[in-house]
């Protein structure tokens, strides 16, 4: 497996994270946007968005020791009013943990809230997270 499904998997098998977002938790680079057309398990019966989360990978830049050692940052895009309690959820899975083979560390970096996509008409809110890794 890769790191981003790795990391998708641990997200998605999360009871407490799926309370929260019943929308779901998606890949960006599979679905590219929450949308009707892409993401229908995040809508309801009358096309309202659920609340539900898009992880994206970002940037990588090479650090530490080693010549292959990087840093990746990854962004999850929480969709909805109930963004609080997803995101301290998702804070709880990946803080200081090591998910996947070759990850020295993931750590919280930082939080954009009160945030809103006028496209849905939702509000968002958004946490970074740096990914300590060797390539």
């Amino acid at each position: 497996m890769s790191l981003r499904t790795d990391i998708l998997a641990v997200l998605q098998a999360d009871g407490q994270l799926n309370t929260s977002l019943p929308g779901g938790v998606y890949d960006a680079a599979e679905v590219g946007e929450i949308s009707r057309q892409s993401t229908e398990d995040a809508f309801d019966e009358n096309k309202e968005p659920k609340n539900c989360a898009l992880m994206r990978l970002e940037t990588e830049t090479p650090t530490g020791p080693y010549p292959t050692s990087s840093r990746l940052f990854l962004i999850v895009n929480f969709y909805g009013d109930a963004n609080d309690d997803a995101r301290e959820r998702v804070f709880a899975l990946l803080n200081m943990t090591k998910i996947g083979t070759n990850v020295w560390e993931i750590r919280h970096v930082d939080d954009v809230l009160d945030q809103t996509d006028d496209a849905l008409g939702v509000s968002l809110a958004l946490s970074r997270y740096q990914v300590t890794r060797l390539r």
